[in-house]
């Protein structure tokens, strides 16, 4: 089966770095992007940072800056580079992998990580 795994999630003080990683397993078909969106407590899920198979990339207008995503290929593996952190960017972060065969796409979805950033 599908499996999503996210790590390095933690506390983290407002201004510092933080570097999220997802390793995917069992991936069967081709990946189209790999991403991570964030969830607030209450809040809608929402993008953070994306990034697609010709390597383009997008982030919210709130990360921008300061956020990188990158991916590794061989391994279907995404990772954000999280920098100047902020107590807003408090979420729990989702991976997300999405595939692409035979016409269709197909979202896995990781269990969420938490990121909690104090003043």
């Amino acid at each position: 089966q599908v499996q999503l795994v996210e790590s390095g999630g933690g506390l983290v003080q407002a201004g510092g770095p933080l570097r999220l990683s997802c390793a995917a397993s069992g991936i069967r078909f081709r990946v189209s992007g790999m991403g991570w969106y964030r969830r607030a407590p209450g809040n809608q899920r929402v993008l953070a940072a994306l990034i697609t198979i010709d390597g383009s990339t997008n982030y919210s207008d709130s990360v921008k800056g300061r956020f990188t995503i990158s991916r590794d290929n061989a391994k279907n593996t995404v990772y954000l580079e999280m920098n100047s952190l902020k107590p807003e960017d408090t979420a729990v972060y989702y991976c997300n992998v999405r595939t692409f065969y035979s016409g269709y796409y197909q979202d896995y979805w990781g269990q969420g990580t938490q990121v909690t950033v104090s003043s």
